[in-house]
């Protein structure tokens, strides 16, 4: 059977920092109560002009690199991203064209903090059917232009970072305990759309965007934080213990679990209720990024790979929930 296995992986960040010390100048907030709830204590921001894909750019180049591929190999680009540079087209096109592939075809998803758990559904789905053997799986995100940075926003604009990870996903002869991504979970519910949202432009409305749609505020990240926390400490558990089952495993078999970067409040709520050890089993680097939405969970793969914490064999479980709501879980074989 074909295996879905990662040959290279690349993360970046932008050089801007920004920290909670600074946030206290914009803001009626101070760097204990943002710590205190969030575990944050910086966050990273593009320089102006700096979109999705020129974030993604350096994170995909890493990889390929990593792999010991050409660009010209890749067969497929999937794209992750709550916000590309346009509304259309996607920025897998435009990662095309600053790539110097032309005629790749790229494919956009839009699943919010779940982005990489479904695109690696979709890489997985591609190898096994043969149609595709090697994809470039990027995620990047630019959350700091949609963040108002003021006491009215300051509950978004204290968690939210800029960032970008990649990964090379090539097909390989294996068996079901060989290495690659194992069994996948995921699910929906847009119920709580709005919950977690940017609500304009919008088709709902003519014309989709206007003076007064941005009068009113509307072109911000809106959060209803006590729901999205409420949703985020039961579903995350729940769809580990799920993908754990569908892979015929139990908790004491992972060495390690990444998941989103939400909330180090989240994490810790989860790793308390599975009885998981925070830390040595429940990785988190969120202190230095904050949340980089689809892309917080490979960049915290790649980070916990170079510190030595992932060997060949170990059993890593991701997960991840967020908006629309959309939540997933994965196991991966090193």
């Amino acid at each position: 059977m074909k295996k879905a296995v990662f040959s290279g992986m690349g993360m970046y960040i932008p050089e801007t920092i920004v920290t909670n010390k600074q946030l206290e100048v914009l803001m009626d907030t101070s760097d204990e109560w943002i710590t205190e709830r969030t575990g944050i204590k910086e966050r990273h921001k593009v320089k102006p002009g700096e979109g999705t894909a020129a974030v993604a750019l350096p994170a995909a180049v890493m990889a390929l690199a990593n792999a010991k591929m050409a660009k010209e190999d890749i067969q497929l680009i999937i794209f992750s991203t709550i916000a590309g540079d346009f509304l259309a087209p996607g920025s897998g096109a435009i990662l095309n064209e600053m790539l110097g592939v032309p005629g790749t075809p790229a494919v956009d998803i839009r699943q919010a903090c779940s982005g990489f758990i479904f695109g690696m559904s979709m890489a997985k789905a591609y190898i096994q059917s043969g149609l595709y053997e090697r994809i470039l799986l990027v995620t990047a995100e630019v959350q700091s232009v949609a963040l108002q940075m003021s006491t009215e926003g300051r509950d978004t604009a204290a968690l939210f970072g800029d960032g970008a990870a990649a990964v090379v996903i090539i097909a390989e002869d294996g068996h079901k305990d060989s290495a690659g991504i194992g069994s996948i979970a995921l699910h929906s519910d847009g119920r709580y759309a709005e919950d977690l949202s940017i609500q304009i432009p919008t088709t709902r409305e003519t014309p989709f965007l206007s003076e007064q749609m941005i009068k009113d505020r509307r072109h911000w990240v809106v959060m209803n934080g006590r729901n999205v926390f409420k949703h985020a400490i039961t579903k995350f558990p729940a769809v580990i213990n799920e993908v754990m089952a569908l892979e015929g495993i139990t908790k004491d078999q992972v060495k390690l679990v990444i998941p989103h970067q939400a909330n180090l409040r989240i994490s810790e709520a989860v790793a308390k209720k599975m009885d998981l050890p925070m830390h040595s089993v429940v990785y988190s680097n969120i202190h230095k990024y904050g949340n980089t939405t689809s892309a917080s969970i490979p960049i915290a793969l790649f980070e916990a790979v170079q510190e030595g914490k992932v060997k060949k064999g170990d059993l890593i479980v991701m997960a991840a929930f967020g908006a629309g709501f959309s939540w997933g879980a994965a196991i991966y074989k090193w």
